[in-house]
């Protein structure tokens, strides 16, 4: 328990589960190593911000434990980590999910369907993740150093501004990929014909995880909104279904289809590009032609 002005303040509004805690401290570690394996194997570094995300709820989820141990006077320590932790994980993750649309749209030759360049892409939304994760930290930091209600609050409508900075970013993120995808079906690119990898079914993917974190966010402000009396702060299931589950399923299901799998290292890179396409002024790297349309060429010749 914390006190503020002189009258107890509640941490918690139940007596946190530790075998619910345990259960995700299992999913989220065996996860997040998976990630650290992939990441060092196929050099994806522009993932390490997810993986960062990983650790985030794992340790996160391990504080949480402590506390269900020491139930009903919890300390404060493992309170904050917990409450910072599982909070800014899913910031952590959307930077990498923003820098695979932005691969995606190279890897395609597909910068004339995109309504923001590549090169501002990853820029423009990292900014808003940036700004939403300082909001987020300044106001859980606020919460936990509170001494009255009036600071309780305060740091509460914080997180909640930066979490609406999320949202509102994730939600143009959703815009920008669907408009760029929509496009270069209705005009396919040379490139985006003749490549051999499942860059479509690599954006259905980006929608779903996009759309786990916007659950997520939505629900982290109604849980703010409501305050410490709603029901989504008393009752502690309302967390792993709409935050724990949804951060771990977006976790796994970029365990199963790893962006490896599209956007291939330097090394592969230079083996699988050749010269430049002169039909595309923007991009940096070209395919090569497939075997057989090279085949089909010099026959002609």
């Amino acid at each position: 328990m914390a006190v503020i002005a002189g009258e107890k303040y509640l941490l918690y509004h139940y007596n946190p589960s530790f075998a619910a805690a345990v259960i995700f401290i299992v999913l989220f570690g065996l996860s997040t190593g998976l990630h650290c394996v992939q990441l060092g194997l196929r050099r994806t570094w522009y993932f390490i911000p997810f993986v960062l995300g990983g650790i985030f709820e794992t340790i996160g989820y391990v504080a949480r434990a402590v506390n269900a141990k020491q139930s009903p006077d919890w300390s404060t320590g493992p309170y904050a980590i917990q409450s910072l932790m599982v909070l800014l994980a899913p910031t952590l993750m959307a930077a990498s999910i923003y820098m695979v649309l932005s691969r995606i749209i190279i890897l395609t030759d597909g910068e004339s369907h995109s309504i923001i360049k590549s090169k501002w892409l990853t820029a423009t939304f990292v900014t808003g993740d940036v700004i939403s994760f300082l909001a987020q930290s300044a106001g859980g930091g606020m919460l936990v150093k509170a001494k009255t209600k009036s600071d309780v609050k305060l740091g509460q409508n914080i997180i909640t501004g930066g979490l609406g900075i999320q949202v509102l970013f994730f939600g143009f993120f959703i815009i920008v990929a669907a408009i760029f995808h929509m496009r270069i079906r209705a005009a396919p690119s040379r490139r985006s014909q003749t490549i051999n990898v499942p860059w479509q079914q690599y954006l259905i993917i980006l929608y779903v995880a996009s759309t786990f974190i916007m659950i997520r966010s939505v629900f982290r402000i109604a849980e703010y909104v409501m305050g410490s009396d709603g029901v989504l702060l008393s009752h502690e299931y309302y967390l792993y279904i709409f935050d724990a589950t949804l951060m771990w399923l977006t976790m796994v299901l970029f365990n199963v289809r790893h962006p490896c799998h599209i956007i291939p290292n330097k090394h592969e890179m230079e083996e699988m590009l050749g010269s430049r396409d002169p039909a595309s002024q923007e991009s940096n790297f070209e395919l090569a032609e497939p075997a057989n349309v090279r085949v089909h060429h010099h026959r002609k010749h």
